[in-house]
Order: structure tokens, then sequence, then C-alpha cells
């Protein structure tokens, strides 16, 4: 069920609560619906940070984060739905959803240029470049295919990530 098709009553039998409940923190659905996906980007990043916590490289780190985010989708595929969703229901927390990621990202490549684990460059669009890559394979591998082993998926893009395309 979409944001269209729920109603107050499903909502808030879904949540077993009582439906002036939910108006005493709520003003109504458009607002349940953009805190649920404020919620899963924090969920997402939280999975991610505690993923990459143990790297020992920003290399390394990629690696786990991008595995982690694959795992995370595919055991969740409604964060796909949610998350895509808001891009018409809620531009505004759907550009939120990103940006709060990409800004987190971009700080990671910016300490790692300064120590010099990795090379210099624009680490705005690294970091949403990345993202890309990450949200385009969670679509492809996580949702249309769960068949596919995740770790041959990271594996290959990691190493388009560390090598890129050069001969």
């Amino acid at each position: 069920m979409g944001f269209a098709d729920a109603s107050i009553t499903d909502i808030t039998r879904e949540a077993d609560t009582a439906q002036g409940t939910l108006y005493i923190y709520f003003k109504g659905k458009e607002q349940v619906f953009s805190e649920l996906v404020e919620e899963m980007g924090h969920l997402t990043r939280e999975v991610i940070a505690q993923a990459v916590a143990g790297a020992d490289t920003r290399l390394e780190a990629e690696r786990q984060g991008l595995k982690a985010f694959l795992e995370f989708v595919r055991e969740r595929p409604e964060l796909y739905t949610i998350v895509e969703e808001a891009r018409f229901v809620d531009p505004v927390a759907y550009k939120s959803y990103f940006a709060n990621f990409a800004q987190a990202y971009q700080t990671g490549l910016e300490e790692a240029q300064s120590t010099g684990e990795i090379s210099a460059g624009d680490s705005e669009v690294r970091a949403w470049a990345l993202m890309g890559i990450a949200k385009a394979l969670g679509e492809r591998y996580a949702i249309m295919d769960q068949a596919t082993d995740i770790e041959h998926v990271v594996n290959v893009a990691f190493d388009l990530i560390e090598n890129g395309l050069r001969a």
C-alpha cells in the first residue's frame, strides 16, 4: 500500500493506536510520511556507520558500506518504495534524505583526502556519484533480482570505485 492508498485509519490500525493519539503527535498522514522518510534515512545511515566503523581505510569503508547498504535494502525493500514515493509526495523530505547522506559522505571523503588516503578531488561530486552507484545497484540487485550474490556485486563495483575504467 502506498501513500495515496493509506488512510489515517489504516495507519492507526497498523500502529495499533487510536486515531486521536496519532493526532497528538502528527498533523496528518503527510507528516507521518515525512517523518518516516527521515527515520528511514537515519536508520540506513546508522546501519552503514556500524558496518564501516571497523574499517582500516577509506577504501575498505567504501566496500563495507556498499555491502551493508545492499544487504539492508534487500532485507527492507520498502526503503526504495518509501524514498521514491517521497519524490512526489514530499519533495522536501526526498531532497533532505539524499542531502543528509551526501553531507556525511562528503565529510568522510574530505577527511580521507586530507590524510592522503584517497586522491584529491571534488568531494561533493564524488559523494553523489558513489551514492548513485549504490542506489542503482540496490535497485537492480536488491530489489529487482534478489538471487544475485551481493558479494559478487560489491566486488565488481568496488573494483570500479578503486581502479576506475582505465586499462
